[in-house]
């Protein structure tokens, strides 16, 4: 059976990026899809683990052969999921998580109707501001956008399955990865993991 492709969407500052290293970190049979981007590094961040960075040129010719199951412009900058990686590792029963924006989530929900939609919410509109200001890793006029592009982004919510409200980061982490087993816990995922325990069990008694 193919693995469970989860998609993790917030708006920028809302934590997402935390949590999803968190469930990372706490559940190896997840595979985080590392997506590409035209955006510069930020601090700390390795080509190849965050992102895959790359220049605008190179990523309109990956579009132009169809490399991406979704594609994005976000505040200014590209992004991209790639299509072989990911269906690669489903087809394997890898579970797979996409961190991506509310426009990336709907394309690859087209696509895969399937995947679980889980959107992080902060608890309130000054603490995102707060804390797009606090991280201190892009300059003011980025974040002035990222706040007025917030309540836009927030308005997709409906699209998805789960909203996680990060107030308290231990128990959003511990929320997300319920999600997680929760999902892999469904009937049909556990008829094919464990079909000869359950026909036996089905047995009528002799």
């Amino acid at each position: 059976m193919p693995g469970n492709l989860f998609i993790v969407s917030a708006p920028s500052g809302a934590g997402k990026t935390s949590l999803v290293a968190a469930l990372l970190d706490a559940d190896p049979q997840v595979r985080k899809s590392v997506s590409f981007t035209t955006r510069a590094p930020r601090p700390g961040e390795v080509n190849g683990r965050e992102y895959n960075f790359v220049t605008v040129e190179e990523f309109d010719r990956m579009r132009t052969r169809g490399e991406f199951v979704e594609s994005a412009l976000v505040h200014g900058n590209h992004y991209g999921t790639s299509h072989q990686w990911m269906g690669e590792r489903l087809a394997e029963g890898k579970d797979i998580l996409l961190e991506i924006d509310w426009q990336g989530a709907a394309q690859v929900r087209r696509a895969n109707p399937a995947a679980i939609g889980i959107f992080i919410l902060p608890p309130s509109y000054e603490t995102l501001i707060a804390r797009l200001n606090t991280r201190a890793t892009d300059a003011p006029d980025i974040i002035a956008q990222r706040l007025h592009n917030a309540r836009g982004e927030i308005s997709h919510l409906v699209d998805f399955d789960y909203v996680i409200i990060n107030e308290d980061f231990d128990r959003a982490a511990q929320e997300l990865a319920s999600i997680v087993v929760a999902e892999r816990l469904r009937l049909p995922r556990q008829r094919e993991r464990h079909r000869e325990l359950i026909d036996q069990l089905l047995l009528p008694r002799q």
